[in-house]
């Protein structure tokens, strides 16, 4: 049986805090990393769009040989996830899998709240798709979740410009006060877009200690573990060289040197389509 990496996805650099957690949990395992950012970001796009630029990335790591593929962009997940894995999987590739971020989270993101009051910041896109609200509702029925879209923080990210405090604070700020405005129980905020745990240090600073800041990639990671140990038969499909390979649909350099800043060692990243 032909070994071959997996998949990871993301409209840009974000799914990389996903690849990061899934890398530390799963070492000798062998992964594509794949960032939209000719198109990125996905958060303000249309339903369609977003399916589109997704379903084009799916193919093109199933051309890679890769047998499964992460969603690790929350839009994706929200907007394109359903429709692959009901209309698209049956037809063009039958034996291969795709899984998203959102699920992984919503199904543990209860136990972590003492005041039953949770807080999503995500893109617009995700925000809109109601996902959170209705997954969680699924799992915790009586945890009442808000939301606040923050369509500034995936550019504060690809830019760059979130490592200049001058511009990111007011920025992450904003957001966080008007999620905060519409309750005061929240103790639960959940970085709903792979993006934003770049921002983390600056969105612990500016929260009281009582909230908890819970990012996604650790508990992707441990949700693909535990996915893995209930199918051995894809779990055998994978190859496991400890390799990573980068690619990017943008400016390569610009993605590499954003990768490079975020990854701690030297990215560079390959032309995918």
């Amino acid at each position: 049986m032909k070994k071959s990496p997996i998949g990871v996805f993301d409209s840009g650099l974000g799914g990389l805090t996903v690849l990061k957690e899934i890398v530390e949990l799963l070492p000798d395992y062998d992964y594509i990393y794949l960032g939209d950012s000719a198109r990125a970001p996905y958060g303000t796009k249309d339903f369609d769009t977003v399916y589109n630029y997704t379903l084009d990335a799916v193919k093109w790591l199933f051309q890679q040989g890769c047998p499964l593929v992460i969603l690790a962009c929350n839009t994706a997940s929200a907007k394109a996830l359903r429709n692959i894995q009901q209309k698209d999987l049956p037809t063009l590739a039958p034996e291969n899998r795709v899984l998203g971020v959102i699920r992984p989270t919503t199904e543990v993101i209860g136990d972590y709240t003492e005041s039953n009051h949770i807080g999503i910041l995500g893109t617009q896109g995700t925000v809109d798709s109601g996902s959170y609200l209705i997954e969680i509702g699924k799992s915790f029925p009586d945890v009442h979740v808000y939301q606040q879209a923050c369509p500034a923080w995936v550019p504060l990210v690809e830019s760059g410009d979130y490592l200049n405090q001058d511009i990111a604070d007011p920025i992450i700020l904003d957001c966080l006060t008007q999620l905060g405005e519409q309750s005061p129980k929240i103790d639960t905020i959940v970085l709903a877009c792979t993006h934003y745990p770049l921002l983390y240090p600056r969105i612990r600073y500016m929260l009281p200690n009582h909230i908890q800041v819970v990012s996604q990639g650790e508990i992707v990671a441990e949700s693909l573990v535990g996915y893995l140990k209930r199918h051995p038969d894809m779990d055998q499909r994978i190859s496991k060289q400890q390799s990573i390979g980068f690619y990017a649909t943008g400016d390569l350099d610009l993605f590499s040197k954003g990768a490079t800043i975020f990854w701690g060692s030297e990215i560079i990243a390959k032309a995918a389509y």
